[in-house]
């Protein structure tokens, strides 16, 4: 989050700021219950939004956005102490304004730090990338680009772009919904979902093995050819 640039009256920051401290700070919903009110472009977000201040007991009203925002900082600083409160004990006012005043000033040269993960035009952009891509976009975009980023370093580098064919693998396709599954679901999308997610687990069996092989063989080229020292050596008694 950018503190410095947040606007309250901006929907955006506002969706923004309420999933980040729900994720890093307030956890009060399961990782796997968080997928509505993170969708901050569903258009049913603010029926999310309003649930989730019921889930806190929030006492404030839904439509005052600053006295929420006010009422949620809040209960995130007094969650982040009690987590932490031996640690907070001695951040009094005096030894804070102390140590900022002594800190070196870091001259940030790397132009990624300056990005802002969860601003709007960072969000179309690897929508864009993953459109150019042909990726299908993950209703969490930092998801989304981490899938853009394997894509791209296993089918794009310049050593996969000089030999496309060791890594685009040619053949006749598998027939993965066609195969048995080995148990059955009752449902017909969760047997497809549990076929493709055995195909992956495989997939990252076969990586295991090949890593497995290339270390054995860089053993054995130390142990399978051992120098002898002939001095060391002597015929009888």
């Amino acid at each position: 989050m950018n503190p410095d640039s947040f606007n309250v009256n901006d929907e955006r920051n506002l969706r923004d700021l309420i999933v980040w401290l729900e994720d890093q700070k307030i956890r009060h919903y399961k990782i796997e219950d968080r997928g509505d009110l993170k969708a901050i472009d569903s258009n049913d977000w603010p029926t999310a939004y309003k649930q989730y201040l019921g889930a806190l007991n929030c006492p404030i009203n839904p439509n005052d956005r600053p006295a929420v925002v006010d009422w949620l900082l809040g209960l995130s600083v007094r969650f982040e102490y009690g987590d932490n409160a031996e640690k907070y004990k001695s951040e009094t006012a005096e030894n804070v304004t102390n140590r900022r005043q002594s800190a070196p000033k870091v001259v940030n040269t790397n132009p990624l730090d300056a990005l802002d993960f969860q601003s709007s035009e960072f969000r179309d952009g690897v929508n864009r990338l993953a459109k150019q891509l042909n990726i299908t976009p993950h209703p969490d975009h930092l998801i989304t680009l981490k899938a853009a980023s394997k894509l791209i370093r296993t089918r794009l580098s310049p050593e996969a772009l000089q030999k496309p064919g060791d890594v685009v693998h040619q053949g006749k396709p598998y027939p993965i919904f066609e195969s048995d599954l080995g148990f059955e679901t009752g449902d017909y999308v969760l047997n497809n979902a549990g076929k493709a997610l055995r195909l992956m687990y495989i997939h990252d069996l076969r990586e295991l093995q090949t890593k497995i092989n290339e270390c054995i063989v860089a053993v054995q080229t130390i142990t399978a050819n051992p120098k002898t020292d002939t001095k060391l050596g002597k015929v009888g008694r």
